[in-house]
């Protein structure tokens, strides 16, 4: 499940995912929001994972395709997570995401929502 984050700042869309992703998270939550984004001109986004167990095939479908749809548009991603195999896969993949990508932990979600600002 991912559920769209109130009180972001202007210019930063957040989510909070937890369970298992699936397809229709990101068609009914992830995709409307980043297509107002993506028209405004830049996607600076931040994803607070703390019961993350992964994505079906559908998620990660939409996932790549997302990723790509606003290709120019992507500024900053930043994940949040205590979860040590998101970390280390956000290390080692996050190059092939658009745009500059940073994980932090869950006490450092201000750091993120600044940085991912910045």
């Amino acid at each position: 499940m991912i559920e769209l984050l109130d009180g972001m700042p202007a210019g930063v869309i957040g989510f909070e995912a937890s369970g298992k992703l699936a397809a229709e998270d990101y068609r009914d939550v992830v995709l409307p929001a980043l297509e107002v984004a993506a028209e405004a001109g830049e996607v600076r986004f931040l994803i607070v994972m703390r019961d993350f167990q992964g994505m079906s095939g559908g998620a990660l479908w939409q996932d790549l395709k997302v990723g790509f749809g606003h290709l120019k548009a992507w500024k900053r991603i930043a994940v949040v997570t205590d979860i040590d195999w998101v970390h280390h896969m956000t290390s080692l993949f996050g190059w092939m995401t658009p745009g500059e990508t940073r994980v932090f932990a869950l006490d450092d979600r201000d750091a993120a929502v600044a940085w991912v600002l910045g």
